[in-house]
């Protein structure tokens, strides 16, 4: 290939695609952005509200006990098995300085203060908490969150904030690369339901779905209560937009605008019908490359429309940015490889991230869904020997059957979320609710802010126990929110001076209380 043409490859390419991809996205990158740093906002917010006392050094799961767990078993592998800024320094006031910069960062990004120095360091950032947050971190949206920030990071040059740099028209590649997530992201949660739980396949999931779920909201019980062929249409409309729309959004318009449509629908449903933290506030942002700008000028008023440069196409862009976004597409391409070999494989993995910076993932939620809804309410007690238990309160969870269902999507209280899995297993699977029973009996400050409700604000109780409860909605008309019934014991009552509790916390290196 002659040396001028071998030069010209990206930009070659690039009017290639960008012709299959079609029109413009100045306005589109412009709300996509800002979308997207309402996420990476309330994703800040929480980690500076929360972190202390799950990862903090006198946390739930000490971050720095990990951190040495990971070192030991990797060595001089160490940050490349688990990049984070942590490893440089970790302290609590490391932390919160991270934290409050990343939301200072979000909500300047937010503000139209972006340009892709801005979108790398809150990737940086948020990625660093992501891998020493152990199971408080554990979910799909971390890597959706992480895969969509990295992507975003090429949408803006640099240093440069401007909102629309004449010199860096919206790349289309990585337009493309975003609905390539939304399809994964789409298809993979599709995949993994029809080869999951029968009720999927059977149309029956959402008869306990929206009482099952993690946290249900207000309007949970209203659809809950909806008549039975409404649930299985529901279940159909499932189908429709995870197996069949996710190809739309590969082709052209107006295919790629009918299934951002249809995705944008479904997710608009589940978040009215529960709080699933930002999972599907993230897959709303992600439909938003669907819609070109000729699709915002006709909704926006034409008065609120800014002043856009004439688009040159990638001959503006200078030849290092275009051979970079080539770079990007190839990257993309290979990583691909093991999560299109997961969306067809009969053992696919629901969540799965194939690198250490979570560039290219495997998505999918609710393969399987509860049939009976189970809760851990914590209990503790001045007298052992008497039958005077108070139970603990927390922001979101179930508890007392008299509490409203919470608002509170997309924040995630991630104690909450994790008593909810726990529910579903033993005390062994979860060590670190040990650990919160331990700092419950001396009423550690420290995990103060996680909880809505102490019943022993003034005085420390003398035994914790822990009983697993069976929680239905109430019928319709019913003061209560819930109905409940005893289970049986999920961790017996325990004191502070148990030696099996000593001799726990001992085992996991945790401080004696």
């Amino acid at each position: 290939m002659p040396f001028d043409a071998l030069i010209q490859l990206p930009l070659t390419i690039g009017r290639l695609f960008g012709s299959w991809f079609g029109q413009e996205f100045w306005l589109t990158r412009f709300i996509f952005i800002r979308a997207l740093g309402s996420i990476y906002l309330v994703a800040f917010l929480g980690v500076l509200l929360q972190t202390k006392a799950l990862i903090g050094s006198r946390g739930l799961l000490p971050a720095h006990l990990f951190l040495q767990h990971i070192k030991a078993a990797q060595g001089p592998m160490a940050f490349w098995k688990l990049p984070t800024l942590f490893w440089i320094h970790l302290s609590d006031q490391w932390m919160t300085i991270l934290a409050l910069t990343g939301v200072g960062l979000s909500a300047a990004i937010l503000l139209g203060l972006s340009n892709g120095i801005s979108l790398l360091m809150v990737w940086i950032i948020y990625m660093s908490f992501v891998h020493i947050g152990q199971v408080f971190y554990g979910y799909g949206w971390e890597s959706l969150l992480l895969e969509v920030g990295f992507l975003a990071i090429f949408l803006y040059p640099m240093f440069n904030l401007e909102n629309f740099p004449a010199h860096h028209p919206p790349p289309k590649l990585v337009m493309a690369l975003l609905l390539w997530v939304l399809f994964r992201n789409m298809f993979g949660a599709g995949m993994i339901k029809i080869r999951g739980d029968a009720c999927w396949r059977d149309l029956t999931c959402l008869s306990t779905h929206f009482e099952t779920q993690p946290l249900p909201n207000p309007l949970s019980p209203w659809f809950h209560r909806l008549p039975a062929w409404v649930l299985k249409g529901g279940v159909l409309f499932n189908h429709v937009v995870e197996l069949l729309a996710p190809f739309g959004l590969l082709l052209t318009t107006p295919f790629r605008i009918i299934a951002g449509i249809l995705t944008a629908i479904f997710q608009i449903i589940l978040i009215i019908s529960g709080n699933l933290s930002w999972l599907n506030w993230l897959t709303l942002v992600l439909c938003i490359p669907c819609f070109d700008d000729r699709i915002w000028r006709r909704i926006i008023p034409q008065s609120w429309l800014p002043s856009i440069p004439t688009d040159m196409g990638l001959s503006v862009m200078a030849t290092s940015t275009q051979w970079g976004l080539l770079g990007l597409g190839v990257l993309v391409a290979i990583l691909s490889i093991q999560p299109i070999q997961n969306l067809f494989s009969s053992q696919q993995r629901m969540n799965a991230s194939y690198d250490p910076f979570h560039l290219v993932n495997s998505y999918g939620a609710f393969g399987s869904v509860g049939k009976e809804r189970f809760e851990c309410i914590i209990k503790g007690t001045h007298d052992p020997n008497n039958d005077d238990w108070h139970e603990y309160e927390f922001p979101a969870k179930p508890g007392n059957p008299q509490r409203n269902h919470p608002i509170i999507a997309p924040y995630q209280p991630r104690l909450d979320w994790q008593i909810w899995f726990a529910a579903m297993g033993n005390i062994n699977q979860n060590p670190w609710l040990v650990h919160l029973v331990a700092k419950l009996l001396k009423n550690d400050p420290i995990i103060q802010p996680l909880i809505h409700h102490n019943p022993f604000q003034k005085t420390t109780p003398k035994a914790i126990k822990i009983d697993l409860y069976r929680y239905t909605f109430s019928p319709k008309n019913n003061p209560a929110k819930w109905q409940r019934s005893y289970v049986g014991p999920y961790l017996p009552p325990i004191t502070i001076h148990d030696p099996a509790l000593l001799n726990y916390l001992a085992a996991h290196d945790w401080p004696s209380p």
